[in-house]
């Protein structure tokens, strides 16, 4: 007895679906970009000085309405942004150590255990870091910073 069997390949819908034929990247394009962001890198410092100011905003908002839900979730969003915004604003270890809090406050369940000194911790090392000039963790501050944040967030989180 004899199994024949026939493949079925639907059709790839998805190229249609995002604007038909890419002709590869368009090095023109990437160029631009990257010329655009050459011009606003003077301005990096500020943006990461208000970003920082925002993260300290938050901290202040837990020291005078209590460590709260809401509180929680409003430091959260302020390291969430700079987890996104650190590397492009030329600071990478910012997103590392940004993102270690992110992690620690990521579970919304669990977000109300996370030890304060661990919070505030986190915020000193990222203020610090950006105060004296550390970019990466290729600076062993900055490695031994954000090493030993995320090695305190896991413990605290297992």
């Amino acid at each position: 007895m004899s199994n024949s069997a026939q493949v079925i390949r639907p059709p790839n819908t998805l190229r249609m679906k995002v604007g038909g034929g890419f002709g590869g990247i368009d090095a023109n394009a990437i160029a631009k970009a990257e010329e655009a962001l050459k011009a606003m890198s003077s301005q990096f410092g500020q943006w990461l000085q208000d970003e920082i100011v925002k993260l300290e905003q938050a901290q202040q908002g837990i020291r005078d309405g209590g460590y709260t839900p809401e509180t929680a979730e409003a430091l959260y969003f302020r390291a969430h942004d700079l987890k996104g915004l650190g590397s492009t604003y030329q600071y990478p270890i910012v997103t590392r150590l940004a993102g270690s809090l992110c992690k620690l406050l990521d579970d919304s369940e669990k977000r109300m255990a996370a030890p304060p000194i661990l919070l505030d911790a986190h915020i000193d090392a990222i203020r610090a870091v950006v105060r004296d000039q550390i970019q990466t963790d290729e600076h062993p501050t900055g490695r031994i910073l954000a090493e030993t944040l995320e090695a305190r967030v896991t413990a605290h989180l297992a």
